[in-house]
């Protein structure tokens, strides 16, 4: 590669024109002057930047690139690989918010910063991370030849801050690279620091990219332990960026090479790995943590859970997010048992977010500290889902509620389905088994006599409206012989919008995700965005058509008022009719006969893709397009009735099943 070109891929030049992957093909192929691959394949073809730049410009696409995307592609280019750049990066931002003569050696010539510059990164390094930290920047020769890299990065910070400037590199790097790191959800990581208490020292034994010590708040030292070493180095710039607090991160393997013997922590937050069976069981057999038993072979989480509590002073505590089998699994209960006995499990939670995994709540217990007799479980997993779905800040504001009362108290009221206290003779039994759903059956809507006559009441009044929204057929027609047209034709003549959907990412609190499942249910948004840097994702509004591509059955949807703002989700497609040419009820019930979905799909032997720009409509006049279109919504409107009616009789069938079996309803 010659000296100084910077190399940037098809998804590259998308992201800093604003523009979808599809536009950059459509480039490639119209325009001849469009320039050349400098390497990669066929598929994944590489440019240089400076002239895709150029040729932007001249396109009148691109005022300049934008500082970050400068930036990234250096770091993405960068000859020792992403993680060599990302280290010298986060040393550098180190150094933002240093007095005047840092900013004046960055305007000093290159012979000038490259020889005062490593003794800088290096007395900051040593002040943020203590002398054994495991950062290794590139110094002499490999510093020389990225000091525009470096020059660039302190502009970065510059314009968004040190720490946004290091997370949006993290964030493009995570996005990049081949790993798929194993990530706590931002919200979750919050959860299990709430759980935990104020702390003076945090520390996580697997620390991976920090989310986990990025959560808590003031505290005096976060600790850490990475057996990555390019990881840990990453992460612990990431938290210097990020907090005041003191950040000691360590290379190694925790269970097998402990860099912190002896240290004692007021809270231990951990995502540990699972299911590992190479963890150290023959050579760790000894091992003083193991005070609650030897974890068995396949029981590597029962390894981590031991080494939180022997890293916790008296009456500390620690969050473990635990896969959800280590509360049931035989090999296993003895040591659960003893952990319930002592007092050091005092909590088992199932949070929301649609991920099957449990929260431990731990804790080690002083030497006079009472005995618990009771275990909490919360389950709030199941009310992100049908009629009891709630949002996140009520399902949080639950647990913490419910282990306030337990922690203060030695108990809280109980919550059908959601929340109880169950006692140990309850639990100590063959099984030991601590999931909460098992001690939480969840309660069906409107258990109980008088919840039962409400749903009563309510489904009456549903079949009463579908009886009277039922339409009748009308009178028998001929067999239709339209001249038709596709979606596609529509498309390219202006007739209508097409967008596919893909959700993206976003920022806790983006807006909610329409997806294939609220559709065909005819349910609200009830997708979230993975957390990450902000899209610019697609966002439906009234008078849009929206339809799934996946599945055996054709279905669309018009977008109301209610629906309008959310993210147009993963395999679903946006139509946006021009309303002085399309009536978007014609559009939406033309598009759901069957033989119309037939031709234009695909099949497999278990379901069926569909091509959307193959779908057909009739060609008629505004005026027809008006009277077919009432009657389509009338269609619908039948369709929401019969569904709320439907969904009205299995709540009502189930909480009688549910009353007669547990006592709260009997026979007449």
């Amino acid at each position: 590669m010659p000296e100084n070109r910077t190399e940037v891929t098809a998804a590259g030049i998308a992201r800093f024109a604003a523009v979808g992957r599809a536009a950059v093909s459509n480039w490639r192929r119209r325009h001849t002057d469009f320039p050349k691959p400098v390497g990669g394949t066929d598929t994944s073809p590489v440019f240089d930047l400076a002239e895709v730049e150029q040729w932007l410009r001249h396109q009148g696409k691109l005022d300049q690139v934008p500082l970050r995307e400068r930036v990234w592609q250096q770091v993405e280019q960068d000859p020792g690989g992403a993680a060599t750049a990302l280290r010298l990066v986060g040393a550098v931002l180190l150094l933002h918010d240093r007095p005047a003569p840092w900013r004046q050696l960055l305007t000093a010539d290159d012979r000038r910063l490259g020889g005062e510059l490593p003794d800088l990164l290096a007395e900051a390094l040593r002040t943020r991370l203590g002398e054994d930290h495991p950062v290794a920047v590139p110094d002499g020769p490999g510093l020389t030849e990225r000091l525009a890299l470096v020059r660039g990065c302190a502009e970065l910070a510059n314009e968004l801050g040190a720490d946004q400037a290091y997370e949006f590199l993290i964030g493009r790097h995570l996005e990049s690279g081949p790993r798929q790191y194993t990530l706590t959800p931002a919200p979750l990581s919050d959860l299990m620091a709430d759980l935990a208490g104020p702390a003076d020292l945090v520390l996580d034994p697997a620390c991976g990219f920090g989310g986990l010590l990025r959560s808590p708040g003031p505290a005096g030292t976060v600790v850490g332990q990475e057996a990555d070493p390019d990881l840990a180095a990453l992460t612990a710039l990431r938290l210097a960026l990020h907090t005041d607090a003191s950040v000691r991160i360590r290379v190694g393997d925790s269970l097998r090479a402990d860099a912190h013997t002896g240290l004692r922590a007021d809270a231990v937050l951990c995502h540990p790995p699972f299911n590992e069976r190479a963890w150290g069981h023959e050579e760790l057999a000894y091992d003083p943590r193991w005070e609650y038993g030897l974890p068995p072979r396949t029981e590597s989480e029962l390894a981590w859970v031991q080494h939180a509590l022997a890293h916790l002073r008296d009456n500390g505590s620690a969050v473990l997010l635990m896969p959800p089998a280590t509360a049931s699994r035989r090999s296993g209960r003895r040591i659960r048992a003893d952990l319930l006995r002592r007092g050091a499990l005092p909590a088992g939670v199932a949070p929301p977010f649609g991920i099957p995994l449990h929260l431990w709540v731990l804790r080690r217990p002083g030497a006079a500290a009472p005995q618990p007799q009771q275990l909490l479980v919360v389950n709030v997993a199941d009310r992100t889902e049908g009629q009891d779905r709630l949002p996140w800040p009520e399902l949080r504001s639950t647990v913490l509620e419910a282990w306030h009362a337990f922690d203060r108290d030695g108990c809280a009221p109980d919550q059908p389905g959601v929340c109880r206290t169950v006692s140990l003779v309850d639990l100590l039994d063959d099984d030991v088994d601590v999931t909460p759903a098992r001690h939480l059956p969840p309660q069906a809507p409107g258990t109980g006599a008088a919840g039962l006559d409400g749903i009563h009441h309510q489904l009456t009044d549903a079949l009463r409206r579908a009886g009277e929204l039922a339409p009748t057929a009308g009178p028998q027609g001929a067999p239709a012989h339209w001249a038709m047209t596709n979606l596609g034709e529509l498309a390219r003549t202006g007739a209508l919008l097409m967008r596919a959907g893909g959700a993206g990412a976003g920022p806790v609190g983006s807006p909610p995700v329409l997806t294939e499942h609220d559709i065909v249910t005819g349910g609200a948004p009830s997708g979230v965005l993975p957390e990450g840097e902000p899209e610019d994702p697609v966002l439906v509004q009234a008078g849009d058509v929206v339809v799934p591509v996946l599945g055996q059955g054709a279905t669309t949807r018009v977008i109301d008022g209610a629906t309008a703002g959310a993210v147009l989700g993963r395999n679903v497609y946006l139509l946006r009719p021009d309303p002085a040419v399309l009536d978007p009820w014609f559009l939406a019930g033309f598009l759901r006969g069957t033989a119309n979905n037939r031709q234009a799909s695909s099949f497999t032997s278990s379901a069926s893709r569909l091509d959307v720009r193959r779908l057909q409509v009739p060609r008629l006049p505004p005026s027809d397009q008006r009277r077919y279109g009432e009657r389509f919504r009338a269609v619908a409107a039948f369709e929401e009735a019969s569904r709320l009616a439907a969904g009205l009789g299995e709540l009502l069938v189930q909480g009688l099943y549910d009353g007669l079996t547990d006592g709260s309803a009997s026979p007449p």
